[in-house]
């Protein structure tokens, strides 16, 4: 029954974790956006007390529970686990595993590389290896296009029989290190997963270390009855942890992920999920071990995901002029969401978990390339302006790296700057009273003064620098192409109008 217990859950918690980075309506952040803030390394960023402490109870009472029923990636290592499970020999699919001694140096190498990479400041390198963004870059890169696909078919079919219920949206724009980065990722855990278990959790995941060495003083766990044990080693080849000693009748509960496996195959009630010591045979030799050093550097932790942009897919002007897509300008500065307060805000507490790029409505949102932020989110406004009634990616942040910002505070907010490039744009080098600019400035920063003094015919913009708050609107609705004759360079730190 536990163990029904544990994959019923651990299946709605992958399901619903797997749809926030899919859905793109703000339905699921609204009502599921609380599985991404529970998950350990965002609830530790964004110093979310309530969600600490209940992982903090979890683990306490009832031990690595959080590995098996809400981590997604543990969970997905569950899954190709059990499929591999179809594969070979029968015999050989159920009693597959063997103990195994805890990789104690490696996982020391890998806790510690982690938070050394986060004091040294590169937390782009040490995201790497963080579990819910992993999780996070292989669903987004992988299903994000599929989920996108599937809702445009069902669009096409709505429309034929007058319905709304489906809409369509601009496919979501490929980056190939994204591409990369995620399916090394995927193949690296699936790879462990397929031949170890539980192997990638128990020896390179920081969280899994973390919480592994905090569930060796949980009240519950599962014990084994010496006096009941025939020796049959059923219990330790259906592991995937290999943590279990049969001989020793001992379980290493820093690797345990209270899977309930091991209870599930003893046929003689030997193992049991209680709170009384383990009876342990007089040859048993236990091994201290010092884990001080190991766990007290847990608190430092921030991840590099990846993450895809969403573009419009436009090729002609109603049939006729072929249009010029309009390309990225070289910026002065880069464009961070309104509620990131800052650059260094953005990017001490980010974990590239792209759950702000996949629910960005306006494709304004997509990863960084540069190597300081690698797939860190900014904003671009070649398929999209940041409109000032949107505060999606705020909402949906789970650590604090874009804090939550009411629509009032977002049209006071100045992210970046509008600057015109006369040299580019239409009025000043081909006399054309164009204004798209001004016209389309939600907060009325951009006026149109004369070319030529003294002459109304031709207007050319100028920008108000104490009223603009860098939106984009400007840049993306320019008619010039490839690149727009008005470009929005960011703010460091944000400013107030």
């Amino acid at each position: 029954m536990l163990k029904k217990i544990r994959i019923t859950l651990a299946i709605i918690t992958f399901l619903l974790v797997s749809w926030l980075f899919l859905d793109f309506t703000g339905y699921a952040q609204s009502h599921f956006g609380w599985l991404a803030k529970i998950q350990f390394m965002p609830a530790l960023l964004s110093l979310n007390i309530v969600a600490l402490f209940i992982l903090a109870a979890l683990t306490f009472i009832f031990g690595r529970v959080y590995c098996s029923v809400i981590c997604p990636l543990g969970i997905m290592q569950d899954i190709i686990n059990r499929l591999r499970g179809y594969v070979g020999k029968k015999a050989y699919r159920k009693n597959r595993f063997k103990y195994k001694k805890a990789l104690t140096i490696v996982r020391i190498i890998f806790l510690g590389v982690f938070a050394l990479l986060i004091i040294l400041g590169m937390t782009t390198a040490a995201a790497l290896i963080e579990p819910y963004s992993e999780f996070g870059r292989i669903v987004s890169t992988f299903l994000g296009p599929v989920y996108d696909w599937i809702n445009n078919r069902l669009a096409d079919i709505a429309v034929e029989n007058d319905s709304y219920m489906f809409y369509h949206i601009a496919p979501q724009l490929m980056f190939l290190p994204a591409i990369l980065l995620a399916g090394v990722t995927f193949l690296i855990v699936a790879l462990f997963a397929w031949l170890d278990g539980r192997g990638y959790c128990n020896s390179v995941c920081p969280v899994g270390t973390i919480l592994g060495y905090a569930s060796k003083f949980s009240l519950l766990k599962p014990v084994i009855d010496s006096s009941k044990c025939n020796g049959c080693s059923k219990c330790s080849k259906n592991c995937k942890a290999s943590c279990i000693n049969y001989k020793e009748h001992q379980i290493d509960y820093s690797r345990c992920v209270a899977c309930m496996d091991c209870i599930g195959v003893c046929s003689k009630g030997a193992i049991k999920y209680s709170a009384r010591k383990p009876e342990v045979a007089p040859s048993v030799n236990l091994k201290n071990v010092d884990d001080g050093r190991r766990t007290f550097i847990a608190v430092g932790t921030i991840a590099a995901g990846a993450a895809l942009a969403k573009a419009e897919e436009k090729v002609t002007d109603g049939g006729f002029a072929p249009i010029i897509p309009k390309e990225k300008p070289g910026r002065k500065r880069k464009i961070t969401p309104p509620g990131s307060i800052s650059h260094s805000n953005l990017e001490g507490n980010c974990t590239s978990c792209q759950l702000c790029i996949s629910s960005c409505p306006n494709g304004v949102l997509r990863p960084s390339m540069a190597i300081a932020t690698f797939m860190q989110p900014e904003m671009s406004y070649e398929h999209g302006y940041c409109r000032p009634e949107c505060t999606r990616c705020s909402e949906v942040c789970p650590t604090g790296a874009i804090l939550k910002i009411e629509q009032a505070d977002k049209s006071s907010t100045k992210i970046g700057q509008a600057s015109v490039n006369l040299e580019r744009c239409l009025s000043a080098t081909e006399g054309v009273n164009c204004g798209k600019c001004s016209i389309k400035c939600p907060v009325q920063a951009i006026v149109m003064t004369p070319v030529n003094p003294g002459d109304e015919s031709i207007l050319m913009p100028i920008v108000n620098e104490s009223l603009c708050i860098g939106c984009g609107a400007c840049e993306h609705l320019c008619p010039v192409s490839p690149h727009s004759a008005i470009v929005v360079h960011g703010h460091e730190v944000h400013r107030l109008v």
